[in-house]
């Protein structure tokens, strides 16, 4: 489970649904055959990627007026990037990448370049990046005098030759099955499910899955760094971006202009995938004691219980009410921890979902389902959500070798289960098709410090759920003269987008003067929401 994931994703749980006959991949396009180049291995895939960079430099990027049904009005451009879908074969199957930009805001002197941006997933689109401008968020005003604010649909994503493993209208059907299995029936249904949805992916994308790895998307990255005419790439990583820059780096250290990380993934290979999602169960479950603390602090506001304790026993008599009886016939365990669990992702959701929960308890189920529940006739929101439900899966399930043994993962889950149930078997069953993945997984890169890596900025807070602030001592490690800006006692994900003056000017700094303090920082928190 990553970060940054539609309301719908979680509604995955439980369900993978039908399969259904295999599809195209959309805009896949084929380029001239070649003779193959380089070495097998690494080295050829190295090569590829600087053959695929030297052509998009030369093609460059025809920035038009975006798709009207993109929803990005002027002066954000639209454009493509060509990549190959594999770099060991850089002459064969190519794909091509959406990407968008605004402008700098400030006078010719001002600008420095682009500032490519990921927010996560993986399966997050960064195409929005854009709209800080144009929406004029004051925490990015002085960077977007310096900087075109560039995003990107990673490969397979939203309109990047899109993958899909399941019918989405499938996909968002309400009420799953209750992830906290009872009986080991349940256990054997989830089981099958996820199988089911691996091989849904299989039918349906097949053809990509082996290709669908974080290192081929930092190889993109440089393909569009050179397609914007950049010799160096300045970069934003949010979440799972951050070990998106951090393989960048690994790979393309030379090439590095300016990066910040921010909530960061530890990229230890040992990490990655399975135990990052076992760590993130305990995290979360730290970062909802937070938030249950929070509206028992403001009961005189959502009337929830006064102590931890009284808004725990609600939240559990919600989750058996809706267990036994879900709430207007689609509103069951599933889709509560689906929307719930915003909660501890973002601070931002505390208000939102502290309000729902006191409505609900009042008498009012409709703002519960409204808030919960999918909505079959929202086609093309359904659509993103499968796709970014099957990026995340591709990714995962590719970058790195996963547990087969189903006695391995009952086991881990039983027993984190125990002391951290918020999260534990709604993650473990999302994540459970890696168990049977059909494509070859791969080994993660060795995240370190080559020649040429510039100094990086890292930003995380203590309390994130989705990253715990081990990944960014972790990564502070590898990358030396690294700095690390910790924000004490928070928790929300993504904190270089609050309003913090501790860790904003510090940003700016960086970014628009390669400024970076002569050691670590520890920052106080961001203002706590109001209600």
């Amino acid at each position: 489970m990553r970060e940054n994931r539609p309301k719908s994703r979680l509604l995955a749980l439980g369900s993978a649904g039908a399969l259904v006959t295999a599809t195209l991949i959309a805009g896949v396009v084929s380029a001239p055959a070649a003779s193959a180049v380089g070495r097998t291995g690494p080295d050829r895939e190295a090569k590829g990627a600087e053959i695929a960079a030297a052509r998009a430099a030369k093609a460059g990027i025809d920035w038009q007026d975006c798709p009207a049904d993109w929803g990005f009005a002027k002066p954000i451009q639209c454009g493509w990037v060509t990549v190959p879908i594999d770099y060991a074969h850089p002459y064969g199957k190519q794909i091509k990448l959406a990407v968008d930009r605004i402008a700098s805001t400030g006078t010719k002197s001002e600008r420095q370049g682009s500032l490519v941006y990921n927010p996560g997933g993986p399966g997050g689109s960064g195409l929005r990046f854009p709209t800080r401008v144009t929406n004029k968020n004051p925490v990015w005003a002085n960077v977007a005098k310096a900087y075109d604010f560039v995003g990107f649909d990673p490969r397979g994503v939203g309109h990047s030759a899109p993958i899909s493993c399941i019918d989405p209208q499938e996909f968002v059907k309400a009420p799953k099955m209750d992830p906290v299995p009872d009986t080991e029936a349940d256990k054997t249904a989830q089981r099958k499910l996820a199988r089911e949805y691996a091989e849904g992916c299989a039918e349906r994308s097949g053809a990509v899955l082996p290709h669908m790895t974080t290192p081929n998307t930092a190889r993109d990255l440089d393909v569009i760094r050179a397609a914007l005419g950049e010799k160096k790439l300045n970069y934003l990583g949010v979440s799972y971006g951050t070990y998106l820059g951090a393989v960048y780096g690994t790979l393309f250290p030379g090439h590095l202009r300016r990066m910040i990380v921010d909530s960061v993934v530890n990229p230890d290979r040992k990490n990655i995938w399975y135990q990052a999602n076992l760590n993130q169960d305990i995290a979360f479950e730290g970062r909802w004691k937070d938030w249950e603390d929070w509206v028992a602090a403001n009961d005189a506001a959502f009337h929830l219980g006064t102590t931890r304790a009284a808004v725990q026993a609600k939240w559990l008599q919600l989750r058996a009410t809706a267990k036994k009886n879900p709430i207007g016939g689609v509103v069951g365990p599933a889709e509560l921890i689906s929307f719930f669990q915003s909660a501890p992702y973002y601070d931002s959701s505390w208000v939102p979902v502290a309000t729902v929960f006191s409505k609900y308890v009042a008498g009012d189920t409709k703002a519960l389902v409204d808030a919960a529940a999918p909505d079959p006739s929202n086609t093309a929101g359904n659509i993103t959500a499968e796709n970014s439900n099957a990026v995340y899966t591709a990714v995962e399930c590719t970058d790195a070798k996963w547990p087969t043994s189903w006695r391995k993962w009952d086991r881990d889950n039983t027993r984190l289960n125990k002391d951290y149930p918020f999260m534990t078997w709604a993650n473990a069953w999302m994540n459970l098709p890696c168990a049977t993945w059909s494509a070859k997984q791969q080994t993660p890169v060795q995240v370190k410090t080559h020649k040429g890596l510039p100094q990086v900025l890292i930003v995380q807070s203590t309390r994130d759920a989705a990253t715990p602030y081990e990944g960014a001592v972790e990564l502070h490690k590898r990358f030396a003269g690294s700095r690390l800006i910790t924000e004490k006692d928070a928790g929300s994900h993504g904190v270089t987008g609050l309003v913090n003056p501790c860790i904003n000017q510090r940003v700016d700094a960086y970014l628009l003067d390669g400024e970076l303090d002569a050691s670590d920082v520890t920052c106080t928190p961001h203002a706590t929401p109001k209600p």
